[in-house]
C-alpha cells in the first residue's frame, strides 16, 4: 500500500513529533487538524506544502492516511462524526486504546490500525531525539501493517506486533518504566525530608542514583545490574530498613516491602541469592505485607 498524503487529527506534542521526524524522511503530511488553528498552525508552518484547519473533515477529505492523536477518550466520538471513505488507512495512536474504536471507520470501508510509540512526549525536542531505538507498538491487517513497520523503521523505530485485546497490558507495563519512577523518585524525597534534608538536595542525589542505575542495566542487563542488599544478601540491612519504616506513614512501608519481595524474586531468578536467603528475607518483610492484607510467597523455588 502506497500513501502519499498524510494527515493528522489532534495538534498536541505527539502529531508534532511524528509529522516532523516523517516529513524529515520524505512523507508528505499534508493537513494539520485541531479546534485551535494555532496549534494546527504551529505545526504545519515547520513542514513544507502543509496545510492548518480547524476542521477535522478537511483533513479526511485531503488525505490517504490519517492519523488520530486526540486524547483516547475522544477517538471513537471524533471517528464516528467523520466520513471516511473506502481504501482510505485510519490510524489512532493510542497505547491502550483497542481497535474497535474506529469501527465506525471500518464499517465504511477503511483499513484501521494502532501505531502507539512507546517513548515519553513531555519534551518534543528531547522526544524526537529518542524516537531511534523508540518500540512503536503497531495493531493493523495487512497491506496497513506492513506500511506502518515500513514508517516506524524509517524513523529508527523497532515494531512490536500487537495481538488483539493486548493493548492495555502492553501500555500498563509502560507505566512501570515512566510515570511510576516518578513516584518512586518522589517516596525517596519525602523520606529524605523526614530527616531534613531539602527536596532540592534529595532529587539531585536520587537523580543521579537513578542515572548510574540505567547504566548499569543498558550494560549488564536487569539481572546482572541488580544492586542493593537484597542482592548482597545483606538481610541485616534490609531488616534496618523494615524498623525505619515504622517512623514513616504506613503506605511507604508498605510500598517498600512490596518492591522489595519483588527484588527478591529477581534476585533468587537470577541466582544473586539462595531459596534460603529469599525466605529469609521474606519472613521479615511479612509484617510489612500483611498490614493491609498483601500476598506473598512462602517459599521461592
Amino acid at each position: 500500500m502506497t500513501t502519499n498524503r498524510i494527515a493528522f487529527i489532534g495538534a498536541g506534542r505527539l502529531a508534532r513529533v511524528l509529522a516532523n521526524a516523517w516529513a524529515a524522511q520524505g512523507e508528505h503530511i499534508t493537513v494539520i487538524a485541531s479546534r485551535r488553528l494555532s496549534r494546527a498552525q504551529a505545526i504545519a508552518n515547520t513542514l513544507r506544502g502543509c496545510i492548518a484547519t480547524t476542521t477535522a473533515q478537511d483533513a479526511v477529505d485531503q488525505s490517504d492516511l490519517v492519523f488520530l492523536t486526540v486524547p483516547d477518550d475522544a477517538i471513537a466520538s471524533t471517528t464516528h462524526a467523520l466520513r471516511w471513505r473506502a481504501g482510505q488507512s485510519v490510524i489512532h495512536c493510542s497505547g491502550a486504546t483497542e481497535l474497535s474504536h474506529l469501527d465506525h471507520a471500518k464499517q465504511h470501508g477503511a483499513h484501521v490500525g494502532g501505531m502507539h510509540p512507546m517513548q515519553t512526549f513531555a519534551d518534543p525536542e528531547a522526544a524526537l531525539a529518542s524516537l531511534p531505538g523508540c518500540t512503536f507498538a503497531l495493531e493493523a491487517e495487512a497491506p496497513l501493517y506492513d506500511q506502518l513497520e515500513r514508517m516506524a523503521c524509517s524513523i529508527g523505530g523497532v515494531p512490536l506486533r500487537l495481538p488483539p485485546g493486548a493493548r492495555a497490558r502492553y501500555h500498563a507495563a509502560g507505566g512501570f518504566a515512566s510515570q511510576f519512577v516518578n513516584a518512586l523518585l518522589n517516596e525517596g524525597i519525602h523520606i529524605w525530608g523526614s530527616f531534613g534534608a531539602e527536596p532540592q538536595q534529595a532529587e539531585r542525589a536520587l537523580l543521579a542514583l537513578l542515572k548510574g542505575t540505567v547504566a548499569s542495566i543498558e550494560r549488564a542487563g536487569l539481572a546482572g545490574s541488580l544492586a542493593g542488599p537484597v542482592s548482597r544478601g545483606d538481610i541485616g540491612t534490609v531488616k534496618q530498613h523494615i524498623d525505619a519504616m515504622h517512623t514513616l506513614p504506613a503506605e511507604t512501608g508498605q510500598l517498600y516491602a512490596l518492591l522489595c519481595l519483588r527484588t527478591v524474586e529477581l534476585a533468587v531468578q537470577s541466582e544473586r541469592i539462595t531459596a534460603q536467603q529469599a525466605d529469609a528475607f521474606i519472613e521479615q518483610l511479612k509484617p510489612l505485607l500483611s498490614e493491609r492484607g498483601i500476598r506473598h510467597t512462602q517459599t521461592i523455588e
